[in-house]
Order: C-alpha cells, then structure tokens, then sequence
C-alpha cells in the first residue's frame, strides 16, 4: 500500500516551536518538509500554542505531559486530569478515516496502547532510549502483532532495548540549506541543548574554564536551579547563555564556533544539534555514548572522548584546529540531507 496522507502527532511535554519538546520538535519539522517534497500530504496533532510553518495544524488543549527523563524505569503510567495526551489521541481517533497512516512522535504509553484499537496502521518513531519498563513492555507487544510499525534513530539507541533487532534504524535529516557554511570561525566553543541535568552542560561548562575559551550556551532554560548550581560551581568559567533560539537565528550563532560541545550523562538517542552543527561547518567534540557515536567520525568532523572525562575535552578542543571545517559540511550533506531522509522514511512506510 502506497501512503500519501499522513497524520504526525506530536510529543504531549509543550508545544511545537517552544523547545519543551527537545529534539522531537525539529525532527518532526524535517520530517514534514522531507515528505513533503516527495509529494505527502501532512496534518500535524499538536498542543495548543504550538507553531510550525507550512502545515496545517491540529491544536488540542490540556495539561502537558512531564518528560519521561524525569521519571525512574519502573515508575507506573500516570494518568493526569485533562491530559492533553488523551485529549489528542481522542482526536486521532475522531479524524483517522481521513488519513491513510498515523505517525507517533511522542515517546509514552498511550499511543502504544491504542494502536490496535485503531483503524489505520499507526507508525510509532522512538525519540529516546530504554527508560521506561511500561514503555519498554507496550513497544514489545506493538512489534508482536505490528512488524516493522516503530523505528529508532540509531543501532546505539536500539541497543537499549531488548528487542532491539526488530526496530528499524532510521537516522535523521535536516534542510541543509537552512545552514550557512562559515570557514572562519570566532574563539569561541557552544553548547546546544535543554538546560536539564542529564544533558551535562557542567562538563562543558568545566571544559571551558580549563581551557579559558568562552562558552556560549543555547537552549532552553528547564531547570533553573540546575544552571545555577553551575554557574556557583565555577564562577570562573567564561560563559554566556544565549537563550532558546529558533533554527534560523541558532545557526547564525553557531556557525561561528570553533566546535560544538557534546557532553550527555545519558544515552542521547540521536543528536541533532551534532548535525546542525556540522551543517555549519561546526567540528563536534562528543562523549563517545548514545547517537552522537555514530554521527562524529573521529579526527574527521570532529573527536569522540571517553565519556565524563573532562580533561579529554580540554585535549581535543586544543586540536580542533586541526579538523577540516568544509568536510563537515559535506558529512552533513551526504548523510544527513532531506532526500536520504525522505527516502528512508518512505522505505519504513512501505514496509508497514
């Protein structure tokens, strides 16, 4: 069966274009815009306040979902009053006659739970790793009865879970022409991401100081009280906080860096800020753990270093001068394009 309307429903944690949903919020855009130029047709089930141009939007009130991130493997599913996720795939349920395949984007129970009580195949992409056994359970039993109906972005994330050669591996896209190469760049490092603590900004944070490079830091501001610990930490470290951005303005900053800090203290099931980066022309110094992994080739568009070593980061930033800022660029272009993404995509759909 050929799918030519598509039905995306977004991450419950915030909506679309506030940076609450991480990296599902740009991964969901560059799907829309990969598939369009393949001639889909897309609606998008988001929550109410979200933004996202060139799609016609479904937004559905309620309280907002807290991230999984935040919750322990063997915490129960918690069911809140007016849920914003019921609430959506309520109305999934009342507009899927109009669609030809339903794709998942949030990383929770429910979707899972309801996919054979649905009259359209429903195909789920996993935006994280194993953290949830509930989750991990309701994912089994969808691949049971569902071959090939979910999808990781990576062998490292799919290797979280048990069942992880039933998952097809998908990687990611981004619209490279949304990011300006730049040759030369200013003394000074980034770090890109939610301002939560399993992202690990205070190994960056630290890095910087060792090095005395400033650091600029962009994203959202989740925990307060976490950036601020740091910032008592070292008080000496040269950095600034730039804030969420949108693509268009966070490349403008990016693309300046002398490298990109990746500095997880958990398995990031992709990156997307990795290939943002490299888009730019941006090397990438990441923790050799989760998706980054396979993103970074080591000594070419960038360094992997053993994870939590800070003075590993400190050795690679002073040899950062030594990568070829162009051959990121191209790496992104090869890999990581909107048609390689379009296609997979289509590939995945096909098989469902």
């Amino acid at each position: 069966m050929h799918y030519k309307k598509l039905l995306f429903v977004s991450t419950p944690v915030g909506p679309l274009g506030g940076g609450t949903g991480g990296g599902v919020e740009l991964t969901l855009y560059n799907c829309v815009k990969a598939l369009q130029k393949r001639g889909y047709f897309i609606d998008v089930v988001a929550p109410l306040g979200s933004k996202l141009e060139g799609v016609s939007l479904h937004q559905i009130p309620g309280e907002l979902e807290k991230s999984i991130q935040e919750q322990s493997p063997a915490d129960p599913i918690t069911v809140y009053n007016n849920s914003v996720l019921s609430n959506m795939w309520q109305y999934v349920r009342e507009i899927e006659q109009d669609y030809d395949l339903i794709v998942n984007f949030s990383f929770d129970w429910l979707p899972l739970y309801l996919t054979p009580f649905l009259k359209k195949n429903v195909a789920h992409l996993i935006s994280m790793g194993s953290l949830s056994n509930v989750i991990n359970t309701a994912i089994e039993k969808v691949l049971k009865h569902f071959p090939y109906t979910v999808a990781v972005h990576g062998k490292i994330q799919a290797k979280t879970f048990s069942f992880c050669d039933q998952l097809l591996c998908l990687g990611n896209g981004l619209d490279i022409d949304q990011y300006q190469f730049c040759a030369q760049p200013q003394d000074y490092l980034a770090w890109v991401g939610r301002i939560s603590p399993e992202k690990g900004l205070e190994d960056a944070v630290a890095a910087a100081q060792l090095s005395n490079i400033p650091l600029r830091i962009f994203g959202l501001m989740q925990n307060r009280d976490y950036f601020d610990r740091i910032c008592a930490s070292y008080p000496n470290a040269p950095i600034e906080y730039g804030g969420f951005l949108s693509t268009a303005q966070l490349q403008d900053q990016l693309k300046f860096a002398r490298v990109l800090l990746m500095t997880p203290h958990w398995v990031e099931a992709f990156g997307n800020v990795a290939i943002e980066a490299m888009a730019c022309g941006v090397p990438v110094i990441a923790y050799r753990r989760g998706g980054p992994t396979e993103i970074v080739q080591d000594g070419k568009t960038g360094y992997l270093v053993e994870p939590d070593d800070i003075s590993a980061i400190v050795s690679a930033i002073s040899r950062i001068d030594k990568i070829d800022r162009w051959l990121c660029r191209e790496q992104a272009q090869l890999f990581y394009s909107l048609d390689s993404l379009g296609q997979r995509l289509e590939s995945w759909f096909n098989k469902i």
